[in-house]
């Protein structure tokens, strides 16, 4: 290898990487008192919630590092050692229209604990009098209740592991009212927080811990719903990384890669808002009172759109997210659509959700992210039910009129369905040729139902099976005839191919 690439990222390090567009760690790092306990070592934490501590200390804002709690059995933490947690984030794409690139080494995590072999160490984590936070990435099935002992060594489950810091904290300082913690769960769950502090109060009881305790959890720890959305694609190809290494003149094990875009929504108080410094270092990070708002515009501004579009983009012959955004006619259907969608939410703050729209935009337009149509059409019918249907309820109760986009989405997504071929007990969408493994396990009854049907009532059949979508669809005035409308064009070849555009007037 190249004497240059030789160099391996670490403290000592440091000064020999001389890269003009890479962002140094900010000077004294190394004397940051550790604030914040993480439980996860995964590339979102590091991507998303980590940059965010780490800006914040680059503007001295929050003035704290990260213990990181390795809670799994699998992989290592050794890359961390050689690396003094040190670690390069990449942020490629598209923000306010501009492609952008961004790389940063990232000085935020102090050290790493393994729970199965360092469970004493993580305990005295809980003696440090600056630890302010508590973080969590577990996945969703980290917040779930496991009855068991939490003087193992260590508990098996999350919530377990976090109840046993909370009590050897609550010992240690004595139920002192200023050692309470701020958690945020960032798990992808509704009421994150909530379910967690459940899950703690259950195991309260089963681990007959005393009611002093318990009094100090409820009245001096702030559990704290929150939103995380970041695309953090992880550890680049051989190919990029040695590109990387090439560029910039030193190895790194731990570099991963992100979109420019971050949301990380707290749902917090004043108190909270102060605790939470870093809030400030980042116009993505928002502590409010409620973060509902937030979570209704990711699912029906970006997930809905992604849902609605996906049909008619595969059907018309694109494969990624990012070609067929930058294709005109195309951005034209998908701010169409998204204009269609803030105007049955009225309550919504307009420039908040015309920002978010234009943020869903960019982040569609990233030519650094392949994201493949296919892979967003599976369990295509559960996410027409979750994040589409709602909204056109929601457009019928303002407008009382069927949404033109809406429709056309609703009937590319008909017609997609009525494409779908079964091989044995598969299925599966065909595209250029090639056969794409199709899962849709509430679409079978009405893909199975357009055999019946000629092409003049699909949207009939499809429409009015209450048994997929807990209601009749044909009841909502017009829209089933708006649907067939676009049908019949769609099938009549007005969805012409890439090159020609897309034609649904």
């Amino acid at each position: 290898m190249d004497s240059i690439t030789s160099i391996k990222l670490s403290n000592k390090t440091l000064p020999a990487i001389k890269s003009p567009g890479v962002m140094m760690p900010v000077a004294d790092y190394l004397k940051l008192p550790v604030k914040v306990l993480q439980f996860g070592t995964g590339v979102l934490l590091r991507g998303l919630t980590d940059h965010v501590i780490d800006k914040a200390n680059r503007k001295g804002i929050f003035n704290g590092r990260i213990a990181v709690v390795k809670s799994t059995n699998t992989g290592k933490t050794d890359a961390f050692a050689e690396q003094d947690n040190l670690y390069t984030l990449q942020m490629k794409g598209i923000k306010n229209k501009q492609l952008t690139e961004e790389t940063v080494i990232n000085a935020s995590i102090s050290h790493v604990l393994s729970a199965a072999d360092e469970w004493d160490n993580v305990l005295k984590e809980a003696e440090n009098p600056q630890l302010k936070v508590v973080i969590s990435n577990t996945t969703e099935v980290g917040l779930q209740l496991v009855e068991e002992d939490i003087n193992q060594q260590p508990p098996a489950s999350f919530p377990a592991k976090l109840l046993a810091v909370l009590y050897h904290r609550y010992k240690t300082f004595k139920g002192s009212n200023d050692s309470g913690l701020v958690i945020i769960p960032t798990e992808l769950l509704p009421d994150n927080a909530t379910i967690l502090k459940s899950i703690i109060t259950k195991l309260i009881a089963f681990n007959k811990l005393d009611a002093g305790f318990e009094q100090w959890v409820n009245e001096n720890n702030h559990f704290c719903n929150s939103l995380v959305d970041r695309i953090v694609t992880g550890r680049p190809s051989a190919h990029e990384q040695q590109l990387f290494e090439e560029k910039n003149g030193y190895q790194d094990e731990l570099l991963i890669v992100s979109e420019p875009y971050l949301l990380w929504a707290i749902e917090g108080n004043d108190t909270v808002r102060d605790l939470l410094s870093f809030e400030q270092a980042d116009e993505g990070v928002t502590v409010i009172p409620d973060i509902e708002v937030h979570r209704e515009l990711k699912l029906r501004l970006l997930n809905g759109t992604h849902t609605l579009s996906c049909a008619l983009a595969f059907l018309t012959g694109f494969e990624h997210v990012n070609t067929a955004s930058e294709d005109p006619k195309f951005a034209d259907f998908l701010q169409g659509l998204m204009a269609e969608v803030r105007a049955a939410m009225p309550n919504t703050d307009s420039k908040l959700a015309g920002d978010f729209s234009d943020s869903v935009l960019d982040r569609f337009r990233n030519p650094y992210i392949q994201h493949q149509w296919i892979a967003i059409a599976q369990q295509y019918t559960t996410k027409i039910i979750t994040r589409v249907v709602p909204i056109l309820k929601a457009h019928y109760k303002v407008h009382n009129r069927a949404p033109v986009y809406i429709t056309k989405g609703f009937a590319a997504y008909v017609l997609f369905l009525s494409t779908i071929k079964k091989d044995g007990d598969a299925y599966y969408a065909l595209y250029k040729n090639v056969k794409y493994p199709f899962k849709d396990d509430k679409a079978i009854i009405l893909i199975e139902k357009l055999t019946d049907y000629d092409a003049g009532s699909m949207a009939v059949a499809i429409l009015s099976s209450s048994e997929v979508w807990g209601e009749d669809l044909t009841t909502l005035s017009g829209f089933a005839d708006a649907v067939q409308n676009y049908l019949t064009k769609l099938t009549n070849g007005n969805l012409t191919t890439v090159s020609n555009g897309i034609n649904l007037s």
